[in-house]
């Protein structure tokens, strides 16, 4: 992706404070799509024909759909006018819902899944364009507030669709989602700056360089390794949170909502992780916050067995506040890249991420039918702790603290 060529003047210090709140509120909004099904598996099956075991499905056809767009779609950032790019993607995404809010059948809501997560991707257009904008001295706190929306969207999608699912039923949360997509693919269309990329290569020699990138760019292979696990571990969580939360506390809809409330709080770790950055601290954050995600597991495993709501709810928020923290800071890494590989680099960094997201909400369900909370708890550790050795095992400079 190139530096952004428009009428709409983008000063020294990067873009204004109104562009950002924007870009943050369409991140969020987007990404939050693939999140309002998570809730809400024991409702969607049933009514669209899919057996208990593989309820997970509801929500990694939608992560499936998403990764593929990261492969496929995000890499045309490099080739493509950014901003037409962003709002075809939203197109399509808001037919998905559309569609989705509407399916009586499986293969349906399946197909109208894939392609909603598929143009969600517009999100990771969004943000290494911002990104760019950014002058480096300020990019990890853009960043890192950015990315604070990003994941306060992620935790209130899951209350909000419950919420809505229990005044109005599943399909409500859909079409309110393709209207508000709507009513913002109208305002980026005003507010948003063209950006056009150098050209001159192939679509297809765009989509075999990212095999060499990840080859070449050993950081960013590193770090979308890490981030994979975390994510699986994040969606097997909350996949098979509600699940216990039913069972285990008899808990309705809407406190299970509540709880999913609370969780956002987590978000807040976002800003605090880009300053980090910006100091820096890459390292010492990184290894704390994998080390928060192994914990987390081992108490929520204790939690669920004795039924403490409150130690599990603690657990909850050190959950997110490791998987965002981690986030941010690989990100930032990410985005250091030069801007002709920007787009693709981050569409590598994505997919591999993504990928791990998907198997984790099949996994989620499937390990609390077969083994019950214990057993989610015990491979979340297992992961997070996989994702920590792997971590102290990279090789880097001794004495001092890095940036890659």
């Amino acid at each position: 992706m190139s530096e952004p060529q428009s009428s709409k003047k983008v000063g020294d210090e990067g873009p204004s404070s109104a562009m950002v709140a924007l870009f943050a509120l369409a991140i969020s909004s987007l990404v939050a799509n693939l999140y309002y099904a998570q809730p809400l598996v024991s409702s969607i099956g049933p009514d669209i024909g899919v057996s208990p075991e593989l309820a997970g499905s509801v929500v990694s056809v939608t992560q499936v759909g998403y990764g593929a767009g990261l492969f496929f779609l995000v890499s045309l950032a490099d080739l493509v006018e950014n901003k037409r790019l962003v709002l075809v993607t939203m197109g399509v995404a808001i037919v998905g819902l559309f569609g989705a809010a509407t399916a009586h059948s499986a293969w349906v809501f399946f197909l109208s899944s894939f392609f909603m997560g598929l143009c969600t991707t517009g999100a990771q257009i969004l943000l290494p364009y911002i990104a760019h904008l950014t002058p480096v001295h300020r990019r990890g706190r853009v960043v890192g507030n950015i990315m604070g929306c990003l994941f306060a969207g992620i935790m209130l999608a899951r209350p909000m669709a419950l919420f809505v699912a229990g005044r109005f039923g599943w399909r409500a949360i859909f079409f309110s989602s393709g209207v508000l997509m709507l009513c913002l693919a109208v305002m980026l269309a005003v507010i948003m700056p063209s950006s056009r990329p150098q050209g001159g290569v192939h679509y297809g020699r765009i989509l075999a360089s990212m095999v060499r990138l990840l080859r070449d760019l050993p950081a960013v292979r590193r770090r979308s390794v890490y981030q994979s696990l975390l994510f699986c571990v994040f969606n097997m969580f909350w996949t098979s949170a509600p699940l216990l939360l039913a069972d285990r506390f008899g808990m309705g809809a809407y406190s299970i909502g509540l709880f999913a409330l609370a969780g956002a709080g987590g978000a807040l770790a976002a800003p605090w992780a880009g300053r980090r950055a910006d100091k820096g601290l890459t390292v010492s954050t990184s290894r704390w916050a994998l080390l928060m995600v192994f914990a987390a597991f081992i108490g929520a495993g204790v939690a669920g067995a004795v039924a403490t709501l409150i130690g599990l709810l603690a657990c909850t928020v050190l959950l997110d506040v490791g998987v965002q923290t981690n986030m941010i800071l690989s990100q930032r890494i990410v985005f250091t890249v030069p801007t002709a590989i920007a787009g693709r680099a981050n569409g590598i960094y994505m997919t591999v991420m993504f990928a791990g997201g998907a198997l984790g909400s099949v996994l989620g369900t499937i390990l609390y039918e077969w083994g019950g909370w214990s057993a989610v708890a015990g491979g979340g550790a297992s992961l997070g702790l996989l994702a920590l050795a792997l971590f102290c095992l990279e090789p880097r400079a001794s004495g001092k603290e890095s940036n890659s």
